[in-house]
């Protein structure tokens, strides 16, 4: 689905991440299917679940010194964000959101990093 060589998120597949040469997947393996990329550091996005994007599902990146916030809502899309969401993010600060299909989500975050943006990456690795 997404391939990159030069990282910092390496590939994806459904449910399965290569960031920085780790694997985070849906068996268990690093911080697991729902990731939080902030400055490099890979955590697991405990706080999404279901598939409306609340207010405290993002809270992880506010304060976090990131001027865009890239949302990967899922290989099939399924995730969505209202609008009450939006504006919390815009009120923290970040001025820049991408919502796209996990995959693209990707690829967009990786061009941001190359180009030096200080950015976060929130992604839902299945659905």
């Amino acid at each position: 689905m997404f391939q990159d060589s030069e990282g910092p998120i390496e590939s994806f597949e459904w449910g399965r991440y290569v960031i920085n040469g780790k694997i985070h997947s849906q068996d268990g393996e690093g911080v697991g299917k729902d990731i939080c990329v902030i400055d490099g550091e890979v955590q697991p996005w405990r706080a999404r679940k279901g598939h409306r994007l609340k207010t405290k599902m993002v809270q992880c990146v506010f304060g976090r010194d990131i001027s865009v916030l890239v949302i990967g809502v899922g290989v099939q899309g399924a995730i969505r964000v209202p609008q009450k969401t939006l504006d919390a993010i815009n009120g923290a600060g970040i001025t820049t959101v991408f919502i796209e299909k996990t995959p693209d989500a990707c690829a967009i975050y990786n061009h941001l990093i190359h180009n030096g943006e200080k950015a976060a990456l929130l992604a839902h690795g299945t659905c």
